[in-house]
């Protein structure tokens, strides 16, 4: 894929769009539409899915494109600086911020506990998002990227489908990681911890749903070409 030939268009991917245009991503997680683990849909299809007016959607990307000076598109960087970036930007990351939100989720619930918006249940799901997040990350870090940055990428197709299944998974756990926050909306009773726990779980669904993007839309295909 070149991001100079990504049309904004009914047509394209949501993988492509996010991939290629700054902002889309942003735009996509706004309406909730999966470009990570099911971005190879068109926009069109997605839209007709999530009852969205396609041509509004993309005058929405047209103007979030124009307010994203920072943007860089992957697709055509160097394989090692890619994943030097998804080591450095999320893997690190994650890694931090789950030890952090699971912290702050057990205070939560131990404080609230009598409350019937307390997000009951959240702390010990994070616990295990935490867990299979770590198994999953050391699996590229030990396995597929070695492969890739050794030029063995091609020889990567059960690694990578291994990967992409795990993915799902994930996908799956920020969907219930949502539902047990209540849509990160912190009823009027919250107290500072709490609104900052949600406001960091947003912020770990979105990061968590690029880096998987990023992965299964331009690190893996690539990989496997190379």
């Amino acid at each position: 894929m070149n991001s100079a030939r990504t049309a904004l268009s009914p047509l394209s991917t949501l993988a492509d769009l996010a991939t290629s245009h700054a902002g889309a991503s942003r735009v996509f997680h706004r309406h909730r539409l999966d470009f990570c683990c099911h971005g190879r849909v068109s926009l069109e299809a997605a839209c007709a899915e999530h009852r969205l007016d396609v041509g509004a959607l993309i005058n929405e990307l047209a103007a979030e494109q124009a307010r994203d000076t920072d943007f860089r598109a992957w697709d055509d960087a160097p394989l090692g600086e890619l994943i030097a970036h998804l080591l450095g930007h999320y893997h690190q990351s994650h890694r931090e911020e789950l030890v952090r939100l699971h912290a702050a989720a057990a205070k939560v619930e131990h404080v609230h506990a009598a409350k019937a918006s307390c997000p009951h249940g959240l702390a010990e799901h994070l616990a295990r998002m935490h867990e299979e997040l770590e198994d999953h990350m050391q699996k590229e870090e030990q396995v597929l990227f070695p492969m890739v940055a050794s030029g063995r990428g091609a020889l990567a197709a059960m690694p990578v489908q291994v990967l992409e299944s795990e993915h799902r998974d994930h996908a799956l756990n920020l969907q219930r990681m949502r539902k047990l926050a209540h849509d990160f909306s912190a009823p009027e009773e919250a107290c500072g911890t709490w609104r900052a726990l949600y406001l960091g779980l947003a912020a770990l669904e979105r990061d968590l749903m690029q880096h998987i993007h990023l992965e299964n839309n331009v690190l893996f295909p690539r990989a496997l070409r190379s």
